[in-house]
């Protein structure tokens, strides 16, 4: 690699280097290959090695670059995008639901969730955890609130806990028929459990989407969907539901 020397820029020295480091990766690396050490980048672009951090940290925030302990820093894998679409809406756990359950148990729900479930303060509901992984990484986390009135016919005899008894729930809920769902999506910061199943630090920024099923005029099941940041970006389009699209397309810039 030559060496490029960085002329007076208005704006932070660290910033115009994070621009020219994006360009950088998209033009000399690959998908999981290791960046050279501190100080070769630092000769390289003519800039002190505080200077380089700062823009190596501003492009792991954007979710352009990975720190390994003991690897190294590596360029991440695409951003992946979350489409909130308009078009025929289903319900979670179908054939193409790339979400895997994890766990499901009956627990009150925050009075913020049983007021939009429309259940009582004190009823307990069904609560499915779900993960999502992408290239080998987590990429969300999902808690979906079913109210037992939405699975009426649910035995506990054939899946009485676990992984098993999600797929139950959510099969059952498959029997009614889905009016409408409904999107919403905010930033916020993870908490300790999101954190620890996301692979991120506490008040590490994420994406909030919560989705609202509605079946026969009420809120058959609430869905709170929580995305990395720094690996995902919203998208809007007609395709319907919340998924996650892989390819070369969808890198962050």
């Amino acid at each position: 690699m030559g060496t490029t020397q960085l002329e007076s820029v208005p704006e932070p020295k660290y910033w115009h280097l994070k621009t020219v480091l994006s360009e950088a990766l998209d033009s000399e690396f690959s998908v999981g290959e290791i960046l050279p050490n501190e100080r070769d980048l630092a000769a390289r672009f003519g800039v002190a090695r505080a200077t380089l951090r700062q823009a190596l940290e501003q492009l792991e925030l954007e979710g352009r670059l990975q720190r390994r302990r003991g690897v190294g820093t590596t360029v991440a894998p695409p951003r992946m995008g979350v489409s909130l679409g308009t078009g025929p809406h289903t319900w979670p756990g179908g054939s193409e639901d790339a979400w895997q359950p994890v766990d499901c148990v009956a627990a009150v729900p925050s009075a913020a969730v049983a007021e939009a479930l429309e259940t009582g303060r004190d009823e307990a509901v069904h609560v499915v955890r779900r993960s999502r992984v992408s290239n080998g990484r987590p990429v969300a986390a999902e808690l979906l609130y079913i109210p037992e009135s939405s699975v009426p016919e649910l035995s506990g005899i054939d899946a009485p806990s676990g992984a098993a008894r999600a797929r139950a729930v959510l099969r059952e809920l498959q029997r009614l028929e889905l009016g409408r769902q409904e999107n919403a999506v905010e930033l916020g910061s993870a908490g300790a459990d999101d954190a620890k199943e996301l692979d991120r630090l506490p008040g590490a920024p994420v994406l909030v989407v919560t989705t609202r099923f509605v079946a026969a005029g009420r809120t058959a099941a609430l869905s709170v969907a929580t995305y990395r940041a720094d690996t995902c970006r919203l998208t809007f389009g007609d395709s319907g539901g919340v998924e996650i699209h892989d390819g070369p397309e969808q890198r962050a810039s």
